[in-house]
Order: C-alpha cells, then structure tokens, then sequence
C-alpha cells in the first residue's frame, strides 16, 4: 500500500480489552505476516507508521481508554510519526458512525468481524488456509483460545451480543487443529474462551458439548493444562465437572461469574437462575471434585440495589468462600434493556459497595492461602522479574489469580513446570522454595 514514507510499513496492533480482542488480534498478525507484511505487537521501539487499535466498548472505563487512546495517535499522525492509524474492535463495531464524526483523522473503522476489509487496506489476501494460525503475543508457554464467538444470552447489564453478535461454535476438529499447533509452538497451557464457554456446540451441533470438545483437548499430546473461563451458570452441564475429574490435564479451575446472590438482583439481570439454584449447583461441582478451584464475579450498584442486597452478597461469599472473586461496579449501557431502569446509585457508592465487598472476599483469600502453607504445588514458571521468579499453580489463571513467588537455587525457564513448597502466604500472593 502508498503512505507519506518511503520506508516499508511496519504495523504495530495495540490490543485494549479482554482476552478475546488479544486472539483477534493475534490472528490479525498471522493474516499480515502471511502476506509478507511487518507486523509487531505494542511495539516500545516506535519504530512503525503504522497503528491498528483494537478497542473495547464493554464499560465506560473501558470505552474511555480506547477513546483515549485513538486520539494519542491521531496526534502522532498530526506530527508526523504515523502515516495510518486504523480501528477495530467491540467500541468501533458499537459506535462506529458517531466515532467517524467526531475523529475524521482515523483513517478507516472497522467491525469485530471484519477482518478481511482490515487486509484489503493493506491490499493483502484473507488466507484461508490459515485459519487457527496466530501470532501469539503472549509468552510463548500460554496461549488463549476462543471456542466460540458472540453470544446468545440476554443478561440486561451487557452489551456483549450488540458488539459480538449471535453465538457461533468453531468446530472440534479446528479447534484440536489449533490446539496442535500451539502446542508445537511450545504452549503448554491454554485458556479457553468465550462469552460463554457452557453454550458450545448447540448451534452445529444441536447440543452442550463442551464435554466433548475438551476429551478431544485433553488428548492432544504436550498440552499440560487446559483452564476453563467464563461459564454461565444456569443449566450448567456437570458432565463438564465429570470430564475435568478424569483428565489429569484439564486444571480443576473454573471460572463461572455469577454476577450476584439476590434474588432480586438475579431476575433484575435477567440471568435465569436463583439463589437456590446456585447453592446446589456450586455444592454438586464442589462434592464431585472437592479440590476443585472456584472464580467469580459480582456486579456492585445494578438499578435499585439496596444495601439489604450488598449484605446477601457478602454472606454469600462467607457461605461459599470461592478460591477468587472479581467485583465489579455496574455500569450503564446503552442498547442493554437495564439501560430503561434509572442508574440511581452514584458511582462513588457504587465503588464503596464494591470495596466493601472485597474486604470480605479478601479476609477469605488470606485464609484459604495460608491453609497452602507447607504443601507442595505442581508450578508453571511465568518469567523472571525482578530478580524473581513468579509462576503459577493450576488453580490460578494469568493476570486475574495468584501469583506464587519462587526462590530456586537453580536457574529456571519460562513455560517450565517445577514443585514448589509453600512457605509464606498473602492474600493474593504465595511464595515457595522448588523441590527437587
């Protein structure tokens, strides 16, 4: 493609947002890198002209920080530093016409299944054949993986189906294709993803088959660990909990939001499950697998949220005392059917409650860690930084759990698994000497 320079473009991709915006950025890079076309990702050196920012429009912070950060390299275009900036993702597929009023000096906006108008801009071919290839921008021993795109719930908080649309199930056979090739690619832990990983395969396959799909994961060989992430709660299939007990390389981790404990609140956000409901369904996973690591997360502030309902949702935790816990203030989205209900609860409160319920939920979590204490964990090994190594049990997912802190006599590797005794514990954090 012409630009102002007559150097080669060189394309940095800056990815905002969840994990799912980081695979589609990834297979971004894949997509230009196969047409013969320089592609990093966050790139410190500054030394392209030119920018793709993939974006979120989630939340409001979210949506802030990719606003902001579209105008920072608008103004480097300004200056002269970049010939092109370019924008995709869930804030471009939500706003895109109001966007392109408001910042013309974007170049072209495109959608979250767009792709192939991104590679005619750089007049590159979609390549077929490549489908499940990635760039992985994450370190080389994880990698995340999307089973399935859109969504086809209608919880009243989340904007999800307007930015990513209607459910859609890749097939097992590509996804065992894709799990081959990260694993030859020297991944030895994938993450898999989804807006909602329970709903896979009804739409190809007329039924749940998660259970299906991760016997077919679980035997690709060299993938150590395969960690489950956001699963819906209401009609869970606890064949899934059946499948994790059998294969000693699917993590006994899961991740399931449930978002609150009121029952008000529940039918209010439209998740289609009860209090009741809840409780028996976390009792039946903890009784099949007792080990087994819970995650979840609460919204703080919904519309016509008492302080009666903050009190349920930490007596709920006490009751429950998951392994993690993520809480989050609501917030108000348009095109969202709780967006006709008054957004009554000023944000500073809505953060009160939040912290107030994490104080809750962290007294548990210094609890639970200091029970860790002189035992010994299987450890994958993250990276060194400073002067440290830090690393991960089964039971904690990347950037949002625990971190184990590794004291080694020895050099260690990244992506290496080592044991490690527990000797000290924080609430989020554990430490350890290696075992050999």
């Amino acid at each position: 493609m012409k630009t102002r320079t007559l150097r080669k473009d060189k394309v940095n991709i800056i990815t905002l947002g969840c994990s799912k915006n980081m695979v589609d950025s990834e297979v971004l890079s894949a997509q230009l890198k196969a047409n013969d076309i320089d592609v990093v990702h966050e790139n410190r050196k500054r030394d392209h002209n030119i920018v793709v920012i993939n974006t979120c429009g989630f939340i409001d912070k979210a949506k802030e920080e990719s606003v902001n950060t579209i105008l920072e390299h608008v103004a480097l275009k300004k200056k002269g530093t970049l010939d092109k900036v370019y924008v995709t993702g869930c804030l471009s597929e939500r706003y895109r016409q109001s966007l392109e009023e408001e910042i013309p000096e974007v170049d072209a906006w495109f959608g979250t299944l767009e792709l192939p108008l991104i590679l005619k801009q750089f007049e590159a071919d979609y390549k077929a054949e490549l489908i499940g290839e990635r760039m992985l921008s994450t370190p080389k021993h994880y990698a995340y993986m999307k089973i399935s795109e859109g969504c086809n719930r209608t919880c009243s908080f989340c904007a999800i189906p307007l930015m990513r649309g209607a459910h859609v199930s890749k097939p097992i056979e590509q996804l065992v294709r894709e799990a081959e090739g990260l694993v030859q690619k020297g991944v030895k832990e994938i993450m898999l993803i989804a807006q909602e990983l329970t709903y896979y395969g009804l739409d190809i396959y007329k039924k749940r088959e998660l259970p299906r799909l991760l016997n077919a994961l679980a035997d690709v060989k060299g993938l150590e660990w395969i960690r489950l992430h956001y699963a819906y709660p209401s009609k869970f299939p606890l064949e899934i909990i059946d499948v994790m007990k059998d294969r000693p390389n699917i993590c006994n981790y899961l991740d399931m939001p449930l978002q609150h404990s009121s029952d008000r609140m529940l039918k209010a956000m439209r998740r289609q499950i009860t209090r009741a409901e809840m409780n028996e369904l976390i009792g039946e996973i903890r009784s099949r697998i007792p080990g087994i690591c819970l995650r979840t997360t609460l919204i703080a502030g919904f519309p016509g949220e008492t302080e009666e309902d903050i009190e349920d949702m930490k007596l709920f935790l006490q009751q429950h005392r998951f392994d993690r816990v993520g809480v989050f203030t609501y917030s108000h989205e348009e095109g969202t059917s709780a967006h006709a209900l008054p957004d009554n609860i000023p944000q500073q409160e809505k953060e009160r409650r939040a912290q107030e319920v994490m104080e809750v939920q962290q007294e548990i979590s210094y609890e639970k860690n200091q029970e860790k204490t002189g035992k010994v964990f299987k450890v994958l090994v993250d990276k060194k930084e400073a002067g440290r190594y830090l690393g991960r049990t089964e039971f904690d997912s990347v950037e949002v759990d625990n971190e184990v802190i590794i004291q080694s006599h020895r050099k260690l590797t990244p992506g290496e698994f080592v044991n490690v005794n527990i000797t000290r514990a924080y609430d989020y954090d554990l430490e350890g000497e290696v075992v050999e």
